[in-house]
């Protein structure tokens, strides 16, 4: 059912690196789940009114606060698709996450509210009615919104959505809230204990707790998350599978939005290597990387030199030093720059964030030691962050 409405709907909708797909997903999902929310509400309203059950009743704004998120994420993904100009020169691809993030705010706002009304509900208890379409209508809300989880769940794992990961995660929640209410019928009708008012309180937490997961999982892009290791992982192999590149560091991926990425690396080349060639070869990958992964790529040359025994045995030796100082560290761009006075190592060293120490510590002990070295050699150490690193 889920694919059979992707393929009727999405052109094209293999090629999901292409924004203009990512925009279809995400307004099917939002159609989709506008249709299906007034649907509960409607069918909960009625069953909420024959039984007298605040849970019910509580239960069917909750689907009526959906159907609102699922219009938002119609509208965030419209804003998201639009095309950059002069004030959003990078495009407009994050009003996704802030869509996300309006959508989680709304479910936390509507569990927060649901506790204070089944608090009044314990305190204030009232007697209700048990009929089987109310309990018809609850197994077929179950029955829609454990549909609804796996759809969105498929959608935002095939485009990558944090929005539509967080509405797959409050359809589920709301499968939960719903047993919730169905089970306190259940008790309320062979017990005669009226336990409304404290089912209503536990779907309450369940949709606050679904709240604040999904909106952790909308920050992170905002605040700048580390990049998907598997991506880092395909870029890196599309670049060392040219024979001249020897290496690569320092690569940095910028997200403005999904289908909207900007990464910058270096790739080492031989020092002696013609120039044309080299720009040409950097060229290949760039465009071999756009075409992949639909992305922004600027790579850019560092020189290294391999056939000096004296570069590589200095080179070596200071390696050596950088491990002794933190096993963690690691050593790049490595240049010998001969003076009147003294020999300049200027080399770049990789901090994981993690690192006990301190910078100026770490710099410190590197000079010191290649102070130490035969040679009259000074330091020149350009501290970096691992940028792609992952916890």
């Amino acid at each position: 059912m889920i694919r059979y409405l992707v393929k009727i709907f999405i052109k094209d909708y293999e090629n999901v690196q292409d924004a203009n797909v990512r925009q279809s997903y995400g307004m099917l999902g939002g159609a989709v789940g506008i249709a299906c929310n007034i649907f509960l509400f409607f069918a909960k309203l009625i069953a909420g009114v024959m039984s007298g059950a605040i849970s019910i009743m509580a239960d069917a704004f909750n689907n009526l606060s959906d159907a609102g998120s699922s219009v938002v994420t119609l509208i965030g993904f419209k804003m998201a698709g639009k095309p950059a100009d002069k004030e959003h020169p990078f495009g407009h691809g994050r009003m996704e996450y802030l869509a996300g993030l309006f959508i989680s705010t709304a479910i936390i706002l509507v569990g927060w509210q649901l506790g204070v009304s089944s608090i009044d509900k314990i305190r204030h208890p009232q007697e209700l009615s048990y009929n089987m379409t109310s309990v018809g209508i609850l197994i077929l809300s179950i029955l829609v919104k454990l549909w609804m989880a796996s759809y969105n769940r498929f959608l935002g794992n095939r485009i990558q959505s944090a929005t539509m990961k967080a509405t797959a995660t409050d359809s589920l929640s709301d499968c939960i809230a719903t047993s919730a209410v169905l089970l306190s019928m259940g008790i309320g009708y062979f017990t005669h204990w009226n336990v409304d008012g404290f089912a209503g309180l536990i779907v309450s937490l369940f949709i606050f707790m679904a709240g604040i997961n999904s909106m952790k999982d909308t920050i992170q892009p905002l605040l700048g998350q580390a990049p998907d290791p598997k991506f880092v992982q395909e870029i890196e192999e599309i670049v060392m599978s040219h024979k001249e590149i020897i290496g690569i560091h320092d690569m940095i991926v910028h997200d403005y939005g999904p289908a909207r990425v900007m990464v910058s690396l270096h790739a080492e080349i031989p020092y002696d290597m013609d120039i044309m060639k080299a720009h040409d070869i950097i060229d290949d990958i760039e465009m071999d990387i756009k075409k992949e992964f639909h992305c922004d790529i600027t790579i850019h040359m560092d020189p290294v030199v391999l056939d000096d025994e004296a570069t590589n045995e200095t080179k070596k030796q200071v390696l050596s030093i950088i491990k002794s100082v933190d096993e963690e560290l690691t050593m790049h761009d490595f240049r010998m720059t001969a003076g009147p006075l003294r020999t300049n190592l200027i080399f770049d060293v990789v901090v994981p964030y993690d690192c006990e120490k301190n910078i100026g510590e770490i710099k410190r002990e590197i000079g010191e030691q290649v102070a130490q070295m035969d040679g009259n050699f000074y330091a020149r150490v350009q501290i970096d962050k691992g940028y792609m690193e992952h916890s």
